[in-house]
């Protein structure tokens, strides 16, 4: 529609005057920039549609497009499958407005469900094969796991980096964890990439990740996985407690239903119309 707002306007191909800055036709990044709109804009696309709307061959699509998915910018849920956005643009994009957008909304459900369970609660992204907390409400109990926004921690040996990469398809666990073994944290870090992979279809079965002393000796953890409306994971959830508080995994696991009610309840928020 003619007044429709830009911002969702279907993204355009770049005029001629602006291709010709970097000589005859449009350039590789020119095309590259535009796939990323366009999958931006339509959340998935294929490679002959991809080529249609480039005018170039599929072969030529075919190559942007996995050249993009090596960095992670699209990915695909299975061979041959439709490309969509990948971690690589989430990231970036959380940079720049979903780690405000998600703290925003998330805030008062972590004062929450610290007021719950007496806990710490966190949010945390992926950043790569780690994860960063970007927000922290700390519990009040004497013995207590501290603040930890702004610190980084290896993405398998944490609650919420276990709860988020259990989300992803295995191309993109493939592309962060190329070799078989796992840098160590504590001696009950996991210490190979298969029993990462067995840890991650049990998250999937259940909903939520545990953590027992894998990031930091004394501490237990459960967290689980927020996504947008595609399904892909922005962030985690959880919280985190002393070892010597809840005796055993299933003294943190006693957690999971509060923090899985918190993680739907953040994901209603953020998706609802504003």
């Amino acid at each position: 529609m003619a007044n429709e707002p830009a911002a969702r306007r279907p993204p355009t191909r770049p005029t001629e005057a602006e291709s010709a800055v970097g000589g005859g036709g449009l350039t590789s990044v020119d095309n590259a920039l535009w796939l990323l709109q366009l999958i931006g804009e339509r959340q998935a696309l294929r490679v002959a549609e991809a080529a249609d709307l480039l005018g170039v061959a599929r072969s030529t699509a075919h190559r942007l497009l996995s050249a993009l998915r090596r960095r992670g910018f699209v990915m695909q849920d299975r061979p041959n499958g439709a490309y969509r956005p990948g971690p690589a643009l989430n990231e970036i994009g959380l940079a720049a407005i979903s780690r405000i957008d998600i703290r925003r909304v998330a805030r008062p459900v972590l004062e929450e469900l610290r007021e719950q369970t007496q806990e710490t609660a966190s949010l945390a992204v992926l950043e790569r094969d780690t994860i960063r907390f970007v927000d922290c409400v700390e519990s009040a109990r004497s013995v207590r796991v501290g603040n930890r926004t702004g610190v980084v921690r290896l993405a398998h040996a944490s609650a919420v980096g276990k709860a988020i990469l259990a989300e992803l398809p295995l191309s993109e666990l493939e592309r962060r964890y190329p070799g078989p073994e796992l840098s160590v944290r504590t001696a009950t870090s996991l210490t190979d990439l298969a029993e990462l992979h067995e840890q991650l279809a049990e998250i999937r079965a259940q909903g939520y990740a545990l953590n027992w002393e894998e990031s930091a000796e004394g501490v237990s953890a459960v967290a689980v996985a927020l996504r947008d409306t595609a399904g892909t994971p922005l962030a985690a959830i959880g919280i985190a407690a002393p070892s010597s508080r809840t005796g055993s995994i299933e003294g943190i696991r006693a957690h999971a239903p509060a923090v899985l009610r918190a993680a739907r309840l953040v994901q209603e928020r953020l998706h609802a119309p504003s």
